[in-house]
């Protein structure tokens, strides 16, 4: 397809079969492990990795599965929840804006340096264009440079006049749950050393968790992932569609067989 690379070339140079690298990546975005917790696990199957080879391979790997992934998500519902929550960058608190629709799934996400009127703007403006369109209903907390920058983005035109603004701390509650979850898996990282590395990883935890919503439309004919299983059925699955083919990925076995799924 256009603009994507082939897996053979995606992949090429790497020292690790690219089955070990996409498992390694999976595994670090979607569990609380460290890098050096997958160097004991992987050193368990037979392979001695450093822990940075595994760092590089998230950061090097995650915006490409994104991108790819992408290609497949389904729009969300027209009512937004918005907040946002911290995450420490050597050592200063980073803010990352977030939004669900009513169902739950992801709207958007933004790492934020700042928050105020500007950055919330930017991220409403960034959520509308990964969208596609504008939401009906935006639920608020009390926060109110958030509230001013609706209504500047309303009177500017760059929100529909039409759009309902909420404030409520009930129906928040759906979005302060889901930072939850990702909130979960940063903090046995212990903070981030840069923006954009921080930035890539974040994605890709974003990404592991849309995959266990019904956030992604494919061919019925695929194997649906199962982002919580710790099998190597979701390593095919990713493997399969990184490329969009739906072509079949050979994993092996523990005695070295090809297994086919």
């Amino acid at each position: 397809m256009a603009g994507f690379l082939a897996l053979d070339e995606l992949f090429e140079g790497r020292h690790f079969d690219r089955e070990v690298i996409v498992l390694c990546v999976r595994w670090y975005l979607r569990f609380k492990l460290s890098y050096r917790d997958l160097v004991e696990m992987m050193a368990e199957r037979g392979l001695s990795l450093a822990h940075t080879t595994i760092m590089r391979w998230v950061h090097d790997y995650a915006p490409e599965f994104e991108r790819r992934w992408n290609r497949f998500a389904r729009p969300a519902g027209p009512s937004w929840r918005v907040d946002e929550t911290y995450v420490k960058i050597r050592g200063k608190w980073m803010y990352l804006y977030r939004a669900v629709d009513g169902e739950g799934r992801t709207v958007d996400f933004r790492l934020s340096g700042k928050r105020d009127v500007g950055a919330a703007k930017a991220f409403l403006r960034n959520a509308m264009k990964t969208q596609g369109s504008a939401p009906r209903t935006i639920t608020l907390d009390g926060y109110a440079a958030s509230h001013r920058a609706v209504r500047e983005m309303k009177t500017d035109g760059q929100l529909p006049a039409n759009t309902k603004v909420r404030s409520s701390k009930y129906l928040n509650n759906l979005i302060e749950q889901d930072h939850r979850g990702v909130k979960l898996r940063i903090g046995p990282m212990l903070g981030f050393k840069w923006f954009r590395t921080a930035a890539i990883t974040i994605a890709g935890i974003e990404l592991l968790r849309r995959s266990r919503l019904p956030s992604f439309s494919v061919r019925a004919a695929l194997v649906p992932i199962r982002a919580d299983s710790l099998c190597d059925r979701g390593v095919s699955w990713m493997m399969r569609h990184a490329d969009g083919s739906g072509g079949t990925a050979r994993l092996r076995t523990a005695e070295g067989h090809p297994r086919v799924h």
